[in-house]
């Protein structure tokens, strides 16, 4: 078994391929955004942290075509208020409030400011997350830390004010953004691989205490769940790797950008978005040892063994950058540049010295 699940005995792409038919035999797609829905969310409020690049922006935008009220939440206050007019012009109505989502203060603000100017949230999305790439041994424990301050304890934050939000006013759905590592821990991603692991236990444990409580039948709360996306994220994370951040088969922003707005509308408790999500988060319950294997493999490949050369950053851990500013990151066009790059000859060697 191990020589069939090795890197070059069987194609990442073709693995892949098969973990995809068992999931998506056994999970439905995410509903594709109604391109009629304008005004489907009139008079509703929308909260999205990290709300100013990636699939927070998407979401916003997405959220203000259809009328909603959204609250935009982020550290980079000049991306926000680009985002302000794009949901203005789309016909909704934005409230910028500047966030650290690792400060509880600062997330109790933006629930307070949100209702004071909308009086009730009726979705709550943590989407700001960040990470840290390289052997977990090499990166600092400080990194560690921050990105369990960013990625689990600002969930817990705006998890715990929305809900008690939502028990005030009668109802409301949360949304919380992990990954397929949330149920696939990935190589060379471990801490990064634990706080959405985390993210994924803490909305488990929440739907249990809902139902303990009578309260499933107006608050809900749901797991996204994506394959790796081509946003900012890879420009914005932590890297010790040596190599520029990449991952196989990156999927586009929009596919999670619909399921969030998707799964708003339509709670579910947990949706992996896409075929490849789908079947990691399947076939790792059907076969965990096997699946990880298969991950570690692609990742060891495409990460450590085909990224270009690049150098030590806490990318945007401490403070916010100003790279990566839109909801596409470029990421796919960098990989395929780096790959045509890695398959032209080698120049021809110059005459030896005698």
């Amino acid at each position: 078994m191990t020589d069939f699940v090795g890197g070059e005995a069987v194609k990442p792409f073709l693995l892949l391929l098969v973990l995809a038919v068992v999931g998506c035999a056994s999970t439905q797609s995410p509903r594709v955004a109604d391109s009629s829905a304008r005004g489907r969310w009139a008079g509703k409020t929308v909260v999205i942290t990290g709300a100013s690049s990636g699939i927070g922006r998407g979401a916003a935008v997405e959220f203000g075509r259809q009328g909603a009220n959204v609250v935009l939440a982020a550290r980079r206050t000049n991306l926000l208020e680009e985002v302000a007019g794009e949901v203005r012009a789309r016909g909704g109505t934005p409230l910028v409030i500047t966030t650290d989502v690792s400060k509880a203060g600062d997330i109790e603000r933006l629930a307070q400011a949100a209702v004071r100017r909308f009086g009730r949230i009726d979705v709550w999305i943590n989407n700001a997350g960040l990470g840290v790439v390289g052997p977990f041994w090499d990166a600092p424990v400080a990194d560690y830390s921050r990105l369990i301050d960013i990625n689990l304890k600002g969930v817990v934050y705006g998890s715990h004010a929305a809900v008690r939000q939502f028990r005030a006013q009668g109802g409301g759905t949360l949304v919380n953004v992990g990954s397929v590592v949330s149920e696939v821990p990935m190589a060379y991603y471990a801490c990064y691989s634990a706080t959405k692991a985390g993210v994924l236990s803490l909305d488990r444990a929440l739907n249990e205490e809902l139902r303990l409580n009578r309260l499933t039948g107006n608050i809900k709360v749901a797991t996204i769940m994506p394959w790796a996306v081509d946003t900012p994220w890879w420009k914005h994370a932590a890297n010790y790797s040596g190599h520029t951040p990449r991952m196989l088969a990156l999927d586009d922003p929009s596919k999670v950008v619909n399921a969030i707005v998707n799964t708003a509308e339509h709670p579910s408790k947990e949706v992996p978005v896409g075929w490849k999500a789908q079947g990691a988060y399947i076939s790792h319950r059907i076969a965990p040892d096997i699946t990880e294997t298969i991950s570690g493999n692609i990742v060891q490949r495409e990460q450590m063994e085909k990224g270009a050369s690049a150098p030590v950053t806490t990318g945007s851990l401490y403070r916010p950058i100003q790279a990566g500013r839109f909801v596409e990151g470029g990421q796919r066009e960098e990989m395929k540049r780096e790959d045509q790059q890695r398959r032209l000859p080698a120049p021809p060697e110059g005459p030896r010295s005698q």
